[in-house]
């Protein structure tokens, strides 16, 4: 029986590996925009505050799905209905009642977004924020950050390996950087690719002209890389 050669994790003399870090950093334009949208009611007795909510509730739905295929995704949060107590007695006296329900809408036209926000934020106690600025998970600008990471780990590698007057064999091993638990890259300020904006409604302006440039997105990729080269020439 033959016994296998012990493992070389660094190489031999023979067979020399190195070892490089190779990443990508593309700037590309964002694709969908999230706005989140604060629908408020106050009332005097629970029922009066219930349905005034559930009007301009409707009123803002309506409006967002007035936007047919431009509106990707809409979601209702958290609803809520609280009581207000009078501030003098000690009896439990109830002076109003405040409603308030969350609403995300994700769209992907963004010709219409500032036109959409205005009449959003126009509507009567309702409070507008955002845009969120986002690339889909399953955009292309990620494989192709990928891709550009690898040709650079291949390219550092081959300048070792010429700096030796060696050339590359084989690739061993080829691995993200979470694959390692490797502290991830930093994102450069403002890296989140967000910009958040508010607008409240006013009671005798009309909407103010919102005029909404999408900022550009940062996408990140690394890999690390082990490859063979011939023996250098020292």
């Amino acid at each position: 029986m033959t016994q296998d050669a012990p493992h070389q994790p660094y190489g031999t003399p023979d067979v020399p590996r190195v070892a490089v870090h190779g990443e990508a950093r593309l700037e590309v334009d964002p694709e969908i925009a999230r706005i989140g949208i604060t629908v408020n009611a106050r009332g005097t007795d629970r029922r009066t505050a219930l349905e005034d909510l559930t009007r301009r509730n409707n009123t803002v739905l309506d409006l967002l799905k007035s936007h047919g295929d431009t509106l990707e995704q809409l979601e209702t949060g958290a609803l809520s209905i609280t009581p207000e107590l009078t501030r003098h007695g000690r009896s439990e006296r109830i002076r109003a009642y405040h409603g308030r329900v969350h609403i995300t809408a994700e769209l992907s036209d963004f010709t219409t977004l500032g036109e959409l926000t205005t009449r959003l934020a126009d509507l009567e106690l309702t409070q507008v924020d955002g845009p969120w600025w986002a690339l889909r998970p399953t955009s292309p600008a990620h494989g192709q950050a990928r891709r550009q990471a690898v040709l650079d780990a291949v390219q550092r590698a081959r300048e070792y390996a010429e700096a030796l007057g060696a050339r590359l064999t084989a690739l061993t091993e080829l691995a993200d950087l979470g694959a390692e638990n490797t502290t991830p890259y930093p994102q450069a300020p403002g890296g989140s690719g967000m910009r958040t904006m508010a607008f409240s409604t006013t009671e005798d302006a009309g909407p103010p002209p919102l005029d909404l440039e999408p900022q550009r997105q940062t996408v990140y990729a690394q890999v690390n890389a082990r490859f063979t080269m011939t023996p250098p020439q020292l």
